[in-house]
C-alpha cells in the first residue's frame, strides 16, 4: 500500500464527528514518556556490569527536562475522557472491550523478555544487570494496571469532584512527610494522585467542566463505546474549557512553584536514582498540582490540535500511533536497551556516566537509533493491539 492510499485509507475510516484534538493529546503523552526516558535513563557499563543512572542526578540544571516530558497527567485525562463518554454497549462489555486493548500486548512483552533473562543468564550476566534491565522493561506496568483500574471503576467515581481525590493526596503528604508518619502512607497517592486528571477528563467528557453539563442522554452528547470515544461534543462550551484550562495551568504552576520553592520538593518530575524522594514513586501533591498544570496547557491545544489535525498526513500520523499506543508504551524501553548492549565498546551517551552536557549531546545523536529499533519492535508486535483484519481508529 502506497503512503498516499494510506493516508487516504485512514481519512475515510474516520467519523467525521471525532474530535481529533483528543488523539492529537494521546499522540502528545506517547512522545513525552517516550522521549523522557530515553533523554533520562541511562545504562552504564562498569566491569561487566549494566547498572541505571540518570543525568538529572548529575546535572541538577536539566530538571526542566522533566517537565516537558513527564506527561502521564495527560495520559489519565485523556482517559478519564474516553471512560467518561456516554456507552451504548452494557458496562461489562465495553470494559472487556477497554481492558482487552489495554492488556493484550502485554504477553508478548513478557514472554520474549522471558526468553531474554534466560539468555543472560546462560551467558553469565551479573545479577545486578538482570535485575536492573528486568526493572526497566517491567516499570510501565505500572501504569496499565493503575489505568485499568480506574477505567474499571469509573462508574464509582465518575461523580467524584476532582478536587476530593486532590485532597486525600494533600493529606497523604502531610502525614508522610510528618515526624510520625508512616512511609508506606505515600502508596494511596498512587491511586488518588492519577485519579485528579481522571476526573477532570470525565468532566470533560461530560461539559461539567466549570459547570456546563449537558445531560448523559442528549442527542448532543450521545455516542457508545469504544468507537465514539473521541468524538467531540460531549456537551462542553469551549470557552468553559478555555477558561478551565487557563486556571488549571497557571493554578497548578503557581502551586508546584510554591511546593519546590518553600516546602522542599524535588525539582524533577521523575525519579531520580539516589534522591531521597521521588515525585513519582510514589506520586507527591508537587506530581499533582503539575499534572493540573499539564492539564491545562492540555485544554488550551485543543483548537491549535484541531486546525493542525485536518491536514490528512498529520491526522493519519496521529491516528497510526495511536492505533499502536500500548505498543510503542511498552517496547520503548526494550529499543534502548537492545541498541545499549548490542553496540560494542564504551560509547558517549550510551554506556557511559550521565555527568557531563557532552553525555546529554552524544545522547541525542542516539534518539535517531532507539526509533528505528522501536519501529522494528513495532513491526513485529503491533499485530498484538489490534484484532486481526481490522482497522479503526483509536477510541
Amino acid at each position: 500500500m502506497t503512503l498516499h492510499a494510506l493516508v487516504h485509507r485512514v481519512v475515510d475510516a474516520t467519523p467525521p464527528t471525532r474530535d481529533r484534538a483528543v488523539d492529537g493529546l494521546r499522540a502528545l503523552a506517547i512522545g513525552g514518556v517516550v522521549l523522557g526516558h530515553w533523554l533520562v535513563t541511562a545504562l552504564v557499563t562498569d566491569g561487566g556490569t549494566v547498572r541505571g543512572a540518570s543525568p538529572l542526578r548529575f546535572l541538577p540544571q536539566l530538571a526542566p527536562v522533566s517537565w516537558l516530558f513527564q506527561t502521564l497527567a495527560v495520559f489519565f485525562l485523556v482517559g478519564g475522557y474516553t471512560a467518561g463518554r456516554p456507552r451504548t454497549l452494557p458496562y461489562r462489555r465495553w470494559l472487556a472491550a477497554r481492558l482487552t486493548r489495554l492488556l493484550r500486548p502485554v504477553p508478548p512483552l513478557l514472554g520474549g523478555w522471558a526468553v531474554v533473562v534466560a539468555v543472560l543468564i546462560a551467558t553469565g550476566a551479573t545479577d545486578r544487570t538482570v535485575h536492573t534491565l528486568v526493572k526497566l522493561v517491567l516499570s510501565p506496568l505500572w501504569f496499565l494496571l493503575v489505568f485499568a483500574a480506574l477505567t474499571a471503576a469509573t462508574p464509582l467515581v465518575a461523580r467524584l469532584h476532582w478536587q476530593w481525590p486532590l485532597s486525600v493526596v494533600a493529606a497523604v503528604d502531610v502525614l508522610r512527610f510528618g515526624p510520625l508518619g508512616p512511609q508506606w502512607i505515600g502508596w494511596v497517592n498512587l491511586a488518588a494522585g492519577w485519579l485528579v486528571p481522571f476526573c477532570l477528563g470525565i468532566a470533560w467528557s461530560r461539559g461539567a467542566l466549570a459547570g456546563t453539563l449537558t445531560p448523559r442522554g442528549s442527542a448532543e452528547g450521545s455516542g457508545g463505546g469504544a468507537s465514539g470515544a473521541g468524538m467531540s461534543g460531549g456537551g462542553s462550551d469551549p470557552a468553559a474549557v478555555r477558561r478551565t484550562g487557563w486556571r488549571l495551568l497557571l493554578g497548578g504552576a503557581a502551586a508546584t512553584v510554591v511546593l519546590v520553592r518553600w516546602f522542599g520538593y524535588p525539582a524533577s518530575m521523575v525519579g531520580v536514582p539516589g534522591e531521597g524522594v521521588s515525585n513519582l514513586n510514589p506520586p507527591t501533591l508537587t506530581a499533582v498540582t503539575f499534572g493540573l498544570a499539564q492539564c491545562g496547557l492540555a485544554l488550551l491545544l485543543l483548537g491549535p490540535l484541531r486546525a493542525l489535525l485536518r491536514r490528512p498526513r498529520v491526522w493519519a500520523g496521529v491516528a497510526l500511533l495511536n492505533l499502536s499506543a500500548m505498543t510503542v508504551f511498552l517496547w520503548h524501553q526494550t529499543a534502548m536497551i537492545a541498541v545499549t548492549l548490542l553496540v560494542d565498546g564504551t560509547r558517549p551517551g550510551l554506556h557511559t556516566v550521565p555527568d557531563t552536557p557532552a553525555w546529554m549531546a552524544a545522547r541525542l545523536a542516539w534518539l535517531p537509533v532507539f526509533a528505528l529499533v522501536l519501529a522494528a519492535c513495532w513491526a513485529a508486535f503491533h499485530r498484538f493491539e489490534r484484532p486481526p483484519r481490522r482497522m479503526r481508529i483509536f477510541g
